[in-house]
């Protein structure tokens, strides 16, 4: 489990065996933490860290939206520095500065390693 902004999150592992045992991929919305939990424990997962093109643009997204307090995003904007530094630890970068293109990036990356069409 892992705690953000006072929230708990996380995925039971029994639920990915349902999904896998069904014969379907399985994607996960994870952080950093969890995304490196995962893998260690499967080491075939591929990761794919969606990043925003700035944390300017993140944070003027974030007061955009004004669902969280100002000290919450300051948190995520913290927390968001740490991360973007493990981008490179994924197998996939895709950049949300555009989200058309960013949809189409990520459909591609997840088609070429699952196989789909």
């Amino acid at each position: 489990m892992v705690y953000v902004s006072g929230q708990r999150y996380g995925t039971l592992n029994a639920e990915v065996e349902r999904i896998l045992a069904s014969g379907k991929s399985c994607i996960l919305e994870l952080e950093t933490q969890g995304a490196k939990a995962v893998e260690a424990i499967r080491p075939e997962t591929v990761s794919i860290f969606i990043a925003a093109p700035s944390v300017d643009e993140l944070e003027r997204r974030l007061r955009e939206r004004a669902t969280e307090s100002a000290g919450e995003i300051g948190e995520r904007l913290a927390l968001a520095w740490r991360q973007m530094e493990e981008a490179g630890d994924f197998d996939h970068v895709v950049t949300n500065d555009d989200l058309e293109r960013a949809v189409a990036e990520l459909d591609r990356v997840v088609s070429g390693e699952t196989g789909a069409t």
